[in-house]
């Protein structure tokens, strides 16, 4: 058995660390993941007002900010999120809720990934948002005179984000703010949860409603697991975030390679750090590995995986999509056929995941077959191909496909080589350490 220690959570990260900059007074916060994304999130923070204090191993002081996200008054305040979709998205609707004037870019990629459905309740709450470049699109510069509150309608058919944002920026608003789902689908709602666990934690006062029939209900937060559009709705009463102290759980999405190692690979893993209990959309790992035939324990010291005989099954991932890559490349040693549904979002991710993750596989022989929102692989059984000597993984420039292509080397006991093990920095830095202890 290999022990393994699971990352921060990179969700909760970034939310708590948003929440700790917009309390009023110095929080403390405990075990926050250290990694470039998070980094975005603190450069735009600090530059909107926020102090933060490094006391080490992933702890911060966080001084508040006194009156909200402050921007620039003649020149906009540069708010560079890199690759960070999630310091994009939330950060342009917490700005927004602020004063002054902000410039959100980012790399390339990011200026071609879409943030029109934020803009646009956005700007029906009163802010400017001017684009630079393509409508719905970053570059943008977004000037604000805090928001109004009332109701807006949200979709979140592209992001949960998007609504997370929101949420997050909605304690700022002059009057309640009631956002109601629209759209077709709903993307990766655990997300929001894990947004409102956040703000209660911080103290913000927040109401769930669903529709029965034709009667609005409130309804306990944590007992939502499916919000369709037209049918659920969130009021965010205004006032302010509490400081305090407060500490991040491990990721489940970062830890979803070291389990799924377990099942695919000679030796049992061992996985410390996360909650049982978690509110992630990502803990479904689990269960996934499970209806795929793996033997899962979860003890008191950890989430205990073992080599097991897999089989292929069919998943909807639309509350989970980080997970695809992990799964995709896991079901290439189960018998069967794997598909996955609902993931046609994943397109336009830090790159097209879909696309990705079945050209990695073709790589050593798995054949793939790939739609708009479904991805199928055609298990090869326990012993994959051995990796040809000089073979080199693709990561496109993105964290996830770098870290769950390095699977396909655990059932012939190689080491997978990626031309850009570096990316792995955006989410889980201590990836590759961690993973030596596999391969």
């Amino acid at each position: 058995m290999i022990t393994l220690q699971a990352p921060a959570s990179k969700s909760v990260s970034h939310r708590t660390l948003i929440a700790a900059s917009l309390a009023r007074g110095v929080s403390l916060v405990h075990h926050a993941l250290s990694s470039v994304d998070l980094q975005r999130t603190r450069d735009i923070l600090h530059t909107a007002g926020a102090v933060m204090e490094d006391l080490g191993d992933g702890s911060w002081r966080v001084r508040g900010m006194e009156c909200g996200p402050q921007g620039g008054a003649d020149v906009p305040a540069d708010c560079y999120v890199g690759e960070s979709g999630t310091t994009c998205r939330l950060l342009t609707a917490v700005l927004a809720a602020g004063r002054g004037s902000f410039r959100i870019h980012g790399v390339e990629r990011m200026h071609e990934r879409p943030i029109g459905a934020l803009t646009a309740a956005l700007r029906a709450l009163g802010a400017r948002v001017d684009f630079e470049e393509k409508e719905g699109y970053p570059p943008l510069v977004l000037t604000a005179d805090g928001l109004s509150g009332g109701d807006v309608d949200m979709s979140v058919d592209e992001s949960s984000q998007f609504l997370s944002g929101l949420l997050l920026a909605a304690p700022f608003c002059r009057a309640p703010l009631r956002v109601s789902l629209t759209g077709k689908k709903v993307v990766s709602w655990p997300y929001v949860g894990l947004t409102l666990q956040v703000m209660e934690d911080f103290g913000v006062a927040f109401v769930v409603e669903t529709l029965d029939g034709t009667v609005w209900r409130e309804t306990p937060w944590k007992s939502v697991t499916e919000a369709r559009p037209g049918e659920l709705r969130v009021t965010v009463n205004p006032g302010a975030y509490q400081s305090g102290e407060y500490r991040v759980e491990g990721d489940w999405s970062g830890a979803s390679y070291l389990l799924a190692a377990g099942a695919v690979g000679r030796e049992s893993s061992l996985v410390t750090g996360l909650r049982a209990d978690s509110l992630q959309g990502d803990r479904a790992i689990l269960d996934i590995l499970r209806t795929m035939g793996a033997s899962v324990e979860v003890r008191d010291d950890g989430i205990l995986v073992s080599p097991s005989a897999l089989r292929g099954v069919t998943v909807d991932m639309g509350a989970c999509p980080d997970l695809v890559p992990t799964v995709a490349m896991t079901a290439a040693y189960a018998s069967g056929d794997t598909r996955l549904e609902n993931i046609a979002h994943l397109r336009i991710k830090e790159c097209d995941r879909i696309a990705a993750c079945a050209a990695e596989l073709s790589r050593i022989g798995v054949h793939v077959e790939e739609g708009k929102d479904f991805l199928t692989v055609h298990g090869m059984g326990p012993q994959l191909p051995s990796i040809p000597e000089g073979t080199v993984f693709r990561a496109y420039n993105d964290h996830r496909i770098a870290m769950a292509a390095s699977l396909l080397g655990l059932g012939s006991g190689q080491r997978v080589v990626v031309d850009d093990p570096a990316v792995v920095r955006k989410s889980f830095p201590e990836f590759w350490n961690v993973w030596s202890a596999l391969a």
